[in-house]
């Protein structure tokens, strides 16, 4: 009587584990390195957003938001502090929300800015100021930098 063994082998299952444990070596850093790079990119742009509605709010009414007001007041008139004369009926973002950077922080804004006119920063992954890599800050004054 002949018996009909179907199966792996130990050894056939090891070699298949060592084959993926060498491609998640392999191929992992690099998929991490492109999500970082991806949120970088989403931030830059995001900021460059906030760039282009602010200059509209000036523009529109003369000053930039102050410190206090925000980048809310993108999307609603603000109530305090000095008050916009001209302020766009639907606000100056799209979706009529502030977003979030891409690591879920709010965004810092300071007007009158250090670095000119007014200062927006995300603060990186690690949701502080400074940092390097993927901790690092991302403002308006280094884009295109």
């Amino acid at each position: 009587m002949l018996r009909n063994n179907s199966g792996f082998t130990f050894i056939e299952i090891m070699i298949v584990v060592l084959i993926i444990s060498l491609l998640v070596a392999v191929v992992g850093p690099r998929l991490i390195g492109q999500s970082y790079d991806a949120k970088k990119t989403a931030a830059q742009q995001q900021i460059a957003n906030f760039e282009t509605a602010l200059k509209l709010f000036k523009i529109d009414n003369g000053f930039y938001p102050s410190t206090d007001q925000g980048l809310e007041a993108l999307i609603d008139e603000p109530d305090t502090g000095r008050e916009p004369k001209n302020y766009r009926e639907g606000g100056y973002l799209d979706k009529r929300q502030l977003p979030l950077d891409p690591w879920k922080g709010p965004y810092i804004y300071i007007s009158p800015g250090i670095n000119g006119d007014f200062d927006i920063i995300s603060y990186g992954a690690d949701g502080r100021e400074g940092g390097e890599g993927e901790d690092a800050d991302i403002n308006n004054w280094d884009i295109g930098k």
